[in-house]
């Protein structure tokens, strides 16, 4: 009989689970593209190994050490020759926030929503 062992860093569990669902939202979206998709799939993949582009873990972090909220979605798009995390959270009045962050530089570049200000964590760093 197996047993099983608890999750050896629970407060992890929520961020894994957010990861794996953005992850398999990327890959639908993927399927659904021409057979160059793959390719760009591997380009970013690279990118990202070779530290050309900021991972997306990396983002997700700075994010919820500074803003309370949930990520409802998260979108990487090429805008004017540059590639943009769009990352859509839900804080804890009920507002939608979306954070575009530049992919290269991980630098936030812009917010847009209401009350921005009450998802904004105290402690930030």
């Amino acid at each position: 009989m197996l047993t099983r062992h608890p999750h050896p860093r629970p407060h992890l569990r929520p961020r894994l689970m957010l990861l794996a669902g953005l992850l398999a939202g990327l890959l639908v979206q993927l399927a659904a593209l021409p057979a160059t998709a793959e390719e760009h799939w591997q380009e970013l993949h690279e990118a990202v190994r070779e530290e050309r582009v900021v991972a997306l873990p990396e983002i997700l972090d700075w994010l919820e050490a500074r803003y309370a909220g949930q990520v409802l979605e998260m979108e990487l798009e090429r805008d004017d020759d540059r590639l943009v995390y769009e990352i859509e959270m839900l804080g804890p009045q009920g507002q939608k926030v979306e954070f575009e962050f530049d992919a290269e530089s991980g630098e936030l570049i812009g917010m847009e929503g209401v009350r921005i200000d009450a998802m904004r964590r105290k402690e930030a760093p």
